[in-house]
């Protein structure tokens, strides 16, 4: 995103360059084009803009913390891509980058301080590259984070002339006494769920597989049971907690969070329970959307490979203490985020630092 514009005096070599199919004219319009979008995502310690070979960030502003511990986080869209680029739709997929990388960070209750970002092309549309940096820099504003800037990079004959794929990294900051987690979990709190958008960016490959290639389902079929085109339902964006999740931190006395992305609910509520205690959740408490039926009933996908692979309609977890449980609710219903209590944490000799799934999900 941020290579430095054509210089004219290299004219004899960007035509050997656009010969091997790289095209240095068209990575300048993206970034002409990608400009406003950038400049949206700003917070007031981002230095410069757009053309230097670094972001800066002003970390004078760390100033204020008495120990502040710095958190990084960096993954991918994964397989969804491949739904954006069939589609043609490419200004969303930006939310789903954003989503994986800060709400990895805030689970430990560390706010997303900056952003940087990496597309991979076989071939630089520039307005192709502008609309998925236009979804990049909207969900930054959205998880309170800077992009502070990034890189595009024409890959042809390793990527074909349509295909592309996308990166992030993001470094965020927490008070070391603030500092969520394990060891801060005890018997008692409760395990708070918080609805997801939708699939979110993880299992596309089953999703696709189960779908598109088994059940040879066209992206434009309506589904009723979706209310929409299976491809709009597939493109749905990772809903960001970024901001909800660290006002609960700020207002409840929450121990620790859980990020529901590969692996499902129990795998990614585990990475947070204590070795003494175990958590249970019971299916009872929530329906999930239809997609996740869908998914089930099309391709006779059992539901323990099912939950081990798709967040099944919850995106976040927080285990809060039970006399916190009310505020909580009505902070992420601030936020426009539905949650409820699905399970609690309790001793366990024999089932320490694991999650249990019980019941079954209401008309499954």
């Amino acid at each position: 995103m941020t290579q430095p514009p054509a210089d004219p005096a290299r004219g004899s070599q960007e035509g050997a360059y656009a010969e091997a199919g790289v095209s240095i004219e068209a990575a300048d319009k993206a970034i002409e084009l990608m400009k406003g979008w950038v400049e949206k995502a700003r917070r007031p310690e981002m230095i410069g803009g757009l053309g230097g070979f670094a972001g800066l960030f002003d970390a004078s502003a760390l100033t204020r913390y008495r120990r502040p511990l710095l958190a990084t986080s960096t993954d991918g869209v994964g397989t969804k891509v491949a739904i954006a680029q069939a589609m043609d739709v490419h200004d969303t997929i930006g939310f789903d980058l954003v989503g994986m990388v800060v709400d990895d960070l805030v689970v430990c209750g560390a706010e997303p301080l900056f952003m940087t970002d990496y597309i991979a092309t076989g071939r630089v549309v520039p307005e192709r590259i502008a609309a998925i940096v236009k979804g990049i820099a909207e969900a930054c504003v959205v998880a309170g984070c800077a992009l502070v800037g990034g890189e595009t990079a024409e890959h042809p004959g390793l990527l074909g002339p349509d295909e592309y794929d996308v990166a992030g990294a993001t470094t965020g900051v927490v008070e070391a006494d603030d500092l969520l987690g394990p060891a801060r979990v005890r018997p008692g709190d409760a395990v708070l769920a918080m609805e997801a958008s939708g699939l979110h960016s993880n299992g596309y490959s089953l999703v696709r597989h189960v779908l598109l290639n088994t059940a040879k389902w066209d992206l434009g079929r309506d589904v009723p049971e979706l209310g929409r085109t299976l491809g709009e339902e597939l493109l749905e964006p990772t809903r960001i907690y970024a901001k909800a999740c660290l006002d609960l931190a700020a207002r409840t006395g929450t121990h620790a969070m859980s990020h529901i992305t590969g692996g499902g609910l129990a795998a990614n509520l585990e990475r947070v329970m204590p070795a003494e205690l175990s958590a249970t959740i019971e299916r009872g408490t929530w329906v999930p959307q239809p997609v996740f039926d869908v998914v089930r009933r099309v391709g006779g996908v059992a539901q323990e490979d099912l939950e081990a692979t798709l967040n099944c309609g919850v995106g976040m977890v927080a285990l809060t203490p039970p006399d916190d449980i009310d505020t909580a609710i009505e902070v992420l219903a601030g936020h426009g985020i539905r949650a409820w209590v699905a399970g609690e944490v309790r001793r366990d000799d024999t089932h320490g630092g694991r999650v249990l799934m019980t019941g079954q999900h209401p008309g499954w």
